[in-house]
């Protein structure tokens, strides 16, 4: 029996996809989770084989999940969202999850995925990775994306260069040259790029 923790924000779709998985007769889903905050803290007592994990969660978002658990634990992660961006699926693989797709597949895909990801194998949609291999890559360091990531929900300088244990000065330094190499003139402008084009 393969043993599923599900976390989604989405109620309708979690319970939804959750009763689907239940009616396979080798997945057991043993946990329900509305955030990533309490799929981590499910999953590190709960030691599931495979998390299913919606990538934009409140708390934290399915791919800082499953980089947590890479850290404490064997459960293979597969990431699934609607917005199934290149970056993102970049994001997702260095975090260590082992399974990617779109939420738009149905449940039996979504079940032979996790078959799939607990048997050790990997699985990324194939439609997604035929745009990560044309997408552009980001032309910023880790440590600018790091700083735009930190500021996404309109910290300060200050508050920034806190949470990254950086001098404000340093901070400016790194919104100044993410600024420059993505053309923009503001960071508000560089954080939606970034975000869109799945960096952070």
């Amino acid at each position: 029996m393969i043993r599923v923790l599900l976390a989604d924000d989405e109620g309708m779709i979690r319970s939804a996809l959750a009763a689907l998985l239940r009616l396979e007769s080798d997945i057991d889903v043993v946990a329900e989770c509305a955030d990533g905050a309490d799929a981590l803290e499910q999953a590190q007592r709960l030691r599931p084989d495979v998390c299913l994990l919606d990538l934009e969660m409140p708390r934290m978002d399915g791919v800082e999940v499953a980089e947590q658990l890479r850290r404490s634990l064997a459960t293979r992660c597969v990431i699934v969202t609607r917005h199934a961006r290149p970056g993102v699926l970049r994001r997702a693989l260095a975090s260590g999850a082992a399974g990617f797709l779109p939420k738009s597949r149905g449940a039996d895909e979504v079940a032979a995925v996790i078959r799939r990801v607990a048997g050790g194998a990997r699985y990324v949609d194939p439609e997604i990775a035929a745009d990560a291999l044309s997408d552009e890559r980001s032309p910023l360091t880790d440590r600018e994306l790091d700083v735009l990531r930190a500021g996404r929900g309109g910290q300060s300088t200050r508050q920034i260069a806190q949470a990254l244990h950086l001098a404000p000065g340093t901070v400016r330094n790194h919104i100044s040259a993410a600024l420059g190499k993505l053309r923009v003139e503001n960071r508000q402008q560089a954080v939606a790029m970034a975000e869109e084009r799945g960096w952070i």
